[in-house]
């Protein structure tokens, strides 16, 4: 499917596929719609790395979007009269905080934050002024790129969608890992998600 490496296969006795979304809410948006609408894919589980934008929050922490928000416009397209609010699938957050509880595993549900831009024009801005300190005050966990194009895209299709994401950096401390320690250690949300997935 348009290049993307997927491949399916049975965890523990369940059929399960595994494939890659691409990066930001345009490829996500692309990616989740046609295994929705044309693949009769019932539910998607995101995995993924965050930057944590609470001080409550840790590197290597689990964070699950409760809910996304963001600064896109990907939701114009449904010609709302408002602003939607994105959230998950309660039955895969319920599940999959049931398996975390299970696995003892250090994790927060609440607010993502799906942001269209990776490198952005702010470092000319004093710290207090910057889009990561105002999400966070409001409580957001972590920026990710993906999530509200997702649930979005779950919510108008009547499907099930989940965002788990390993905390890989902290915007506001600076505390970062390794790109080798994000590719070697980041098991315990692989294992997360598939445990869940087995269950539903």
């Amino acid at each position: 499917m348009r290049g993307v490496q997927g491949y399916t296969g049975n965890y523990k006795g369940k059929r399960v596929s595994v494939m890659a979304s691409g990066m930001g809410m345009p490829s996500m948006g692309i990616y989740s719609y046609e295994l929705f609408n044309f693949f009769g894919v019932e539910n998607i589980i995101r995995i993924g790395s965050a930057g944590a934008i609470n001080e409550n929050i840790h590197i290597r922490d689990i964070v699950m979007g409760m809910g996304a928000c963001t600064n896109s416009g990907f939701a114009a397209q449904y010609r709302l009269p408002g602003t939607f609010a994105p959230t998950c699938s309660y039955k895969l957050l319920k599940e999959c905080t049931g398996q975390a509880d299970k696995m003892g595993v250090n994790y927060h549900v609440g607010n993502l934050l799906s942001s269209d831009t990776f490198y952005n024009d702010e470092s000319d801005l004093a710290p207090i002024e910057k889009s990561a300190y105002l999400w966070g005050k409001m409580g957001v966990m972590a920026i990710e790129m993906e999530a509200a194009a997702l649930y979005m895209n779950a919510a108008r299709c009547g499907k099930n969608a989940l965002a788990i994401c390993t905390i890989s950096d902290h915007i506001i401390t600076g505390e970062a890992t390794t790109a080798e320690e994000r590719q070697n250690s980041f098991t315990q949300m692989m294992e997360l998600a598939l445990e869940t997935a087995k269950a539903i």
